[in-house]
């Protein structure tokens, strides 16, 4: 083994453990001690590393010479996770480890987002937010290892989206890969693949290799795991619903969430229910529809039978076209949307003739993307950086080649 490969695979092996010895390293790589020494050695003088108290000087000796300790310098850097929604943004400064620093939130009436008059305005917009949440963790771009940004459209693997008949893809992605050209690595992902690596990372699928994660809130979109690989397609179109406009009994792309709080306005807009009723207010939502519910309101309950119904047929297609052990239906909207998945799973059997997946709601909530987005920018960054293990000098940044650290 080569002295790069040999502190690649060190740092590799740090990266995933939180606090770790030489002798730790020597029995899972297989690498001989004085090779492990001097790589440890290597990736603390490079910054990579933090030496800390030996085993004697931690309370933990017990006899024989004390074993030496590292962990990752998981703040010598930070990564930047961005959900660039329609409606919203949300800017993630995290550290290396993926441990947020500072979250910021801009809303849809804050220029170049859902109101944006131009492909400028909203990269301006973005750049700024992220520029301001770096400023609120204390740290400058140089500080950056890398930056992933999730946008509501297909997205190749080139970071670019394909062409939309009615502009709206190039409005969600303005060619944002080169808006963080001062980043080492800059990854542009679609909203609901970045919903799948937060499942497979902290949530609902970690450690399974067939799943879909369903981003349902204000648009349906799909994130597809096969054979434990995140799947894009020649335009990064996997996971892009507009067949479910074919769909009898879904028939939109509009999301599960926004799609029952405007039934329950149409309900309200009736005429049939008491004028205090919460479907008579325009500001209801689906968590308003599922709250009612529960509490046992008629027409709350028909609402959720409603879409217990639309999601068992929207399954059952994902289903079969993708096969997956597990559906995962994230976003805002599976904070209240059990009972309608225990509609759905009882209707799943009829819409399949493969074994039904199993069907659950995310307990990463409505910052989900952010979440897959700030997975993803680690990923970068430790992949980044151990390429670039051997390529720089001692007093040099460990991250970026000829920055300051």
């Amino acid at each position: 083994m080569t002295v790069a490969s040999s502190l690649q695979a060190l740092l590799r092996f740090a990266w995933d453990r939180e606090v770790f010895t030489a002798n730790d390293a020597i029995g899972a790589l297989g690498l001989s001690r004085s090779t492990t020494i001097e790589g440890l050695n290597r990736l603390v003088t490079r910054g990579r590393l933090r030496e800390l108290p030996n085993a004697r000087e931690a309370g933990d000796y017990r006899k024989g010479r004390p074993s030496r300790r590292f962990t990752l310098r998981e703040d010598a850097a930070v990564v930047v996770g961005v959900d660039a929604g329609q409606a919203q943004l949300l800017v993630t400064v995290a550290d290396l480890r993926g441990a947020a620093l500072v979250s910021r939130v801009s809303s849809s009436g804050d220029p170049g987002l859902e109101s944006a008059t131009s492909d400028e305005t909203r990269r301006a917009a973005i750049s700024d937010a992220v520029d301001a949440a770096l400023a609120d963790a204390g740290v400058s771009r140089e500080a950056v290892a890398s930056v992933c940004v999730g946008v509501p459209a297909p997205v190749h693997r080139d970071g670019r989206s394909p062409a939309h008949p009615g502009g709206f893809w190039q409005r969600m992605n303005p060619d944002l890969r080169t808006l963080f050209s001062w980043a080492p690595v800059v990854r542009v992902e679609n909203d609901a693949s970045l919903a799948s690596v937060a499942e497979h990372a902290v949530g609902a699928c970690v450690g399974l290799t067939d799943t879909v994660t369903l981003l349902a809130g204000r648009r349906l979109g799909a994130g597809v795991v096969v054979d434990g690989h995140l799947l894009r397609g020649h335009h990064g179109g996997v996971g892009e619903l507009v067949v479910i406009r074919h769909l009898k009994g879904v028939e939109t792309v509009i999301g599960l969430g926004d799609r029952v709080a405007e039934w329950a306005r149409d309900v309200g807009d009736s005429g049939r229910l008491p004028a205090d009723h919460p479907f008579r207010r325009p500001d209801v939502t689906a968590q308003t529809v599922f709250d009612l519910a529960a509490a046992g309101d008629g027409e709350a309950i028909d609402l959720v039978e409603r879409v217990g119904h639309a999601t068992a047929r929207l399954v059952g297609t994902l289903g079969s076209l993708f096969d997956p052990s597990h559906v995962v239906v994230a976003g805002g909207v599976a904070e209240g949307i059990e009972p309608a998945l225990v509609v759905a799973r009882e209707l799943l059997a009829a819409e399949l003739d493969l074994p039904t997946p199993v069907l659950v709601a995310s307990n990463l909530g409505a910052d989900v993307v952010s979440v897959g987005a700030v997975a993803a920018a680690v990923e970068a960054a430790r992949d980044h950086a151990v390429l670039m293990v051997d390529a720089t000098d001692s007093d040099r940044s460990p991250w970026r080649p000829g920055g300051s650290a």
